[in-house]
């Protein structure tokens, strides 16, 4: 636990015990997120956005794809990546901080999907999981076109046995 007299204001408290010692410090300031953080449901997600001289980084890609590959719909015993879900993976070095970012555009089996928040936030997770490798990632959730079993490889048709 931190130290109540080291606690900064965008510190997130982890504990019940820091979360008292912010309160105790900062207190609830009109509303104000604590720790910078608005909710553990509603993340605020910032934006990546691709210089234009940023060059393109395809080892970062090719990990994570293999991220990818690791998270499965909780409702179906196929991953999000041969499942069909992931449009694009596009991937670059930062020129200014040199750091890979990535962008990675997806849909979903349906726009009604009671685990998109899950299967998105599981996404966003990447970077951390990568220990530092990749600084952020974007998700860009779309439904156009519309996902389809035909966008399935035939590793995931295996799986749901329609081979």
């Amino acid at each position: 636990m931190k130290d109540p007299n080291d606690i900064q204001y965008d510190d997130i408290p982890t504990t019940p015990e820091e979360m008292a010692a912010w309160e105790a410090k900062f207190g609830n300031q009109n509303d104000t997120p604590v720790g910078g953080v608005e909710s553990r449901f509603e993340t605020v997600e910032e934006k990546t956005f691709k210089p234009e001289d940023a060059e393109p980084d395809e080892e970062m890609k090719e990990m994570v794809i293999e991220q990818l590959k690791t998270i499965y719909d909780p409702e179906l015993p196929v991953d999000i990546y041969n499942l069909g879900l992931i449009y694009d993976v596009d991937c670059w070095k930062n020129p200014v901080s040199k750091q890979s970012e990535c962008k990675v555009t997806m849909t979903l089996t349906s726009a009604t999907c009671s685990m998109s928040e899950v299967i998105v936030d599981l996404v966003r997770s990447i970077p951390a999981r990568m220990g530092g490798k990749l600084a952020s990632v974007d998700v860009e959730l779309v439904f156009d076109p519309p996902w389809d079993q035909s966008k399935m490889s035939d590793e995931a048709k295996l799986a749901m046995g329609m081979l």
